[in-house]
């Protein structure tokens, strides 16, 4: 994930009312009993303007979902919800003032950051005494956020499901662990997940412009496209598992002889770039049905 600019450490700096809580809980030593933890949910919810062609990050924490969807609007809307988790309200109130959601905005680029007990840097800038037996208790923060549909898009997640859909921006996603639902038209994708499933649905029968690169260590890639797309795949399993292609109208291109973990495949007339990659999983090509629309 990006690291945090100055601007952003000196924002959180100045929303941080850590030396007189911090002080009053310094005789914490031992982690809290994970059964008697209490639960706290707060939501964020901020509108930030934005112009057309702009750039929008966001930087997910350690745990929860995503969900990005583009409309007509020339604005971001962002809705947060931040679960947090301690033995008591002190606790529970010294984990909110770090484990939030900093809005870095600009002209044109928007950054969504997600601060917290994960990142020793930030942790180290802005909450030096925090007490050592909150670090290590689970929190998570659920995303929902609106973009203008011309915007281009970078998300950085940790553990939890993504959601995007309705952007025509260049997009770019990392994540650790993921079921990652991507719903484009075309630009310049590039997804790369370490564990997980990315599911690819293109609505239209061609991508109109730049390419998709998806890179998943371990799990599953499934491609959805309609009947008489166009457009070129390669898809490559670099150790076990196999490539399914039950697209009828997809075949070897340049007289290549496919293999089941190696497939240089067209379909149409060819065109944009599919490039596929899972190290251990599955491959799916597959013709886009009334169920993968749902």
């Amino acid at each position: 994930m990006k690291s945090l600019s100055l601007r952003s450490i000196i924002l959180i700096g100045s929303l941080l009312p850590f030396p007189d809580v911090v002080s009053a809980q310094q005789q914490t030593t031992s982690a809290p009993n994970p059964s008697a933890l209490l639960v706290r949910t707060t939501t964020r919810h901020e509108v930030r303007r934005l112009g057309y062609g702009g750039t929008v990050t966001v930087v997910g924490a350690p745990n929860g979902s995503i969900i990005v969807e583009g409309w007509a609007r020339n604005e971001v809307d962002i809705s947060a919800e931040i679960e947090l988790r301690a033995d008591t309200e002190a606790n529970l109130a010294l984990l909110a003032a770090v484990n939030n959601v900093v809005i870095d905005d600009d002209v044109n680029h928007i950054q969504i950051l997600s601060t917290g007990t994960h990142d020793k840097v930030f942790m180290r800038s802005a909450a030096k005494k925090f007490p050592k037996a909150l670090l290590g208790l689970p929190w998570k923060i659920d995303y929902r956020i609106r973009v203008p549909q011309m915007t281009d898009l970078e998300v950085n997640a940790g553990h939890g499901p993504i959601t995007i859909g309705g952007v025509e921006g260049n997009i770019r996603v990392t994540a650790a662990a993921s079921v990652t639902n991507l719903k484009m038209t075309g630009g310049v994708l590039s997804a790369i997940v370490a564990v997980g499933k990315v599911n690819l649905e293109i609505p239209t029968r061609s991508w109109a412009r730049g390419s998709a690169e998806i890179r998943l260590a371990a799990g599953d890639i499934v491609v959805n496209i309609p009947a008489g797309f166009s457009g070129d795949f390669d898809a490559v399993v670099l150790r076990a598992g196999k490539i399914e292609n039950s697209y009828e109208g997809l075949g070897p291109r340049e007289r290549q002889s496919p293999t089941p973990n190696k497939m240089n495949l067209r379909a149409g007339a060819g065109g944009a770039s599919f490039n596929l990659t899972v190290g251990d999983g599955t491959i799916y090509i597959k013709k886009q049905t009334v169920e993968s629309k749902q």
